[in-house]
C-alpha cells in the first residue's frame, strides 16, 4: 500500500541540515526551501537530518522551526518531523487534554493501528507523560464507549489471515445475539468480537451476517447503539472491509461543511502520507458523487491556503 512520500536516494543528512539553517537564518524564511526539503525526504531521513542539524548547530531542528513558522503551516511541518509513533501519542494525549474529549482523534487512531504500532504508542506514550495511556483513557473516557477504548489499547486483535467457517459462523449469531436477536445490548460480546477478531475474519463474519440475517452490520449496530460507541464499532466496521477508503471518509468530513478540520486533516494527510496515502486518493475521488467529484488536491487547493497548503499539496504528490 504505497505511500507519496519516500525515501531520498541521495540523501545527505549534511546537506538537508545545511540547507534548512539557511533558510531559517537572517531576515525572513525561505518556505518554500523548507517544504521542499522535508516533503523529498521520509520520516527517517528527517530524524537523522534533526540529530544532525543538532550535532552542527547546536541548537533543536524542531524548535527553530517553530520560532520561524506559524499556525497551520508550523502544525503541519512539526508533525511531519515527528517519529510517527510519537506523533500518535501525542496526538491521543491532546485528545484527552483540556475541556472534553475528542473521540473522534481517539477512535481514529485506537481502530486502526495494528498490534505492533500500538505497543510502540504505549510504550512513548509512557515515556513522554509519565503515565500509562491505557490510565489515562480510562480516566477520560466511560461507559461502554471506554472499555471500547481499554479493549482496544490491550492490542489483543488476531492477525493471522487464516479464517475459519465455523468461527465466522460462530460470531455471526453471537452479535445477533447480543444485538438484534435479544431485548437490550450485551456491548461485552460486540467487544469481544471487533476488538479481537482479525480485520479478515470480521469481513467474512459482516457479509455472512448480512447475508443469513438479511441485515447489514452497519444497520445492526446503528439500531443498537449511538454516540461515541457506535462512532468506534462503524470504524472498526469500515476498517476491516476497506481501510483506505475509511480514512478518504475521515478526510472528507474535516474539509466539509462551513470550516475545515486542520487538526483531523494534517494528522490524516501525515500519518498516512508513507503508507496508503495513494489508495486513499483514489478512493477519496470514487466515493463522491459522479456529478461532484473532486480530487483530494483539489479539495485542499478549495479549502487551505498560503504555505500550509502548499505543504500539504507538496507531501499528496505526486499521485492524484
Amino acid at each position: 500500500m504505497p505511500g507519496t512520500v519516500f525515501a531520498n536516494e541521495d540523501f545527505s543528512a549534511d546537506d538537508a541540515a545545511a540547507a534548512l539553517r539557511d533558510a531559517m537564518k537572517g531576515c525572513g524564511t525561505e518556505e518554500e526551501t523548507i517544504i521542499k526539503i522535508i516533503d523529498s525526504h521520509n520520516n527517517a531521513q528527517r530524524q537523522e537530518i534533526a540529530d544532525v542539524y543538532k550535532q552542527s548547530y547546536g541548537k533543536d531542528l524542531i524548535d527553530d522551526l517553530k520560532s520561524e513558522l506559524g499556525c497551520n503551516f508550523e502544525n503541519a511541518v512539526v508533525a511531519l518531523m515527528t517519529p510517527p509513533r510519537l506523533y500518535d501519542a501525542r496526538e491521543l494525549h491532546k485528545a484527552m487534554s483540556g475541556a472534553g474529549t475528542d473521540e473522534t482523534a481517539l477512535v481514529e487512531i485506537m481502530c486502526s493501528r495494528t498490534n505492533e504500532e500500538l505497543a510502540e504508542i504505549k510504550e512513548v506514550y509512557e515515556q513522554e507523560y509519565e503515565t500509562p495511556l491505557e490510565q489515562d483513557l480510562d480516566s477520560d473516557t466511560s461507559g461502554y464507549f471506554g472499555r471500547l477504548m481499554i479493549s482496544l489499547v490491550t492490542a489483543s486483535r488476531d492477525e493471522d489471515g487464516d479464517v475459519d467457517d465455523d468461527a465466522v459462523e460462530e460470531d455471526v449469531n453471537k452479535l445477533y445475539e447480543a444485538g438484534v436477536g435479544c431485548w437490550g445490548t450485551d456491548e461485552c460480546e460486540f467487544n469481544e468480537v471487533l476488538c479481537r477478531r482479525s480485520f479478515a475474519h470480521l469481513r467474512r463474519v459482516f457479509e455472512r451476517y448480512a447475508a443469513d440475517k438479511e441485515q447489514p452490520i452497519r444497520e445492526a449496530i446503528d439500531s443498537e447503539v449511538d454516540g461515541s460507541l457506535q462512532s468506534g464499532y462503524m470504524a472498526i466496521v469500515d476498517i476491516a472491509e476497506n481501510k483506505p477508503l475509511f480514512f478518504a471518509k475521515r478526510l472528507d468530513k474535516a474539509m466539509r461543511g462551513i470550516g475545515t478540520e486542520d487538526d483531523d486533516l494534517i494528522r490524516l494527510i501525515v500519518s498516512r502520507s508513507e503508507v496508503d496515502m495513494q489508495e486513499i486518493i483514489t478512493e477519496y475521488y470514487f466515493m463522491q458523487p459522479e456529478d461532484d467529484r473532486r480530487t483530494l488536491r483539489e479539495a485542499v487547493d478549495s479549502e487551505c491556503s498560503g504555505d500550509y497548503k502548499r505543504m500539504l499539496l507538496s507531501i499528496l504528490n505526486p499521485i492524484d
